[in-house]
């Protein structure tokens, strides 16, 4: 899809490199992130494509914004209620999750799955996010009588890694309902973090 090339408007610096972000992230919707012509950002926005580089390095570090900012907003999409109990702001977080991925799949997928996944600094973007995610469940724990330490902290990173790749497989595929992906994930983590005997007895079972 063609996106209208935005008419010239006198922007502050900070405004300025925020729109051109965001039209880099729109575009990432519809197109894999080394696809996104740094020409065709600055034709959008109404700038030259020298003044583009004057608030990113080179195309790298622009589309290394775009990264940024879309995790970011994923982040902020899947902020826990604290107000919740903590199995109820876990359920509420992963709800949260599967409805932006589900409304920014392509997004999504072009990032894990596509050539941006490969490179170094991108990567440490992805972790950066995977370790904020991870440290907000861990932070819940002790309200469930369970002391978080390096065995809990490495299940929960490996179960981080099982949500991406049982979201993305049910993106492609969704062979089960929104509702039954929500309680696998959700039912994993104590599966995986918790002996058999806790983990049953903190989901009831």
């Amino acid at each position: 899809m063609v996106m209208a090339v935005t008419k010239r408007t006198r922007l502050s610096p900070e405004e300025r490199r925020a729109q051109l972000i965001d039209l880099g992230a729109r575009m990432l919707a519809e197109r894999p992130l080394e696809q996104i012509s740094v020409e065709e950002i600055a034709d959008q926005a109404g700038v030259s494509r020298g003044l583009l580089f004057h608030y990113f390095a080179s195309k790298h570090d622009f589309h290394l914004a775009i990264v940024r900012h879309t995790n970011v907003e994923m982040l902020a999409h899947t902020e826990p209620d604290l107000s919740l109990e903590p199995l109820e702001i876990l359920r509420s977080a992963i709800t949260s999750y599967i409805d932006y991925v589900s409304e920014n799949r392509n997004t999504y997928v072009s990032l894990l799955r596509g050539t941006a996944s490969g490179d170094p600094e991108m990567r440490d973007e992805f972790e950066r996010t995977r370790a904020t995610m991870a440290e907000r469940i861990i932070l819940q724990l002790p309200k469930l009588g369970i002391e978080p330490g390096p065995r809990i902290t490495l299940a929960v990173r490996g179960w981080i890694a099982f949500v991406e790749e049982a979201t993305i497989s049910w993106l492609k595929d969704p062979e089960i309902t929104r509702e039954e992906l929500i309680d696998l994930i959700v039912t994993a983590l104590p599966a995986v973090a918790l002996s058999s005997e806790t983990a049953a007895a903190l989901l009831g079972a």
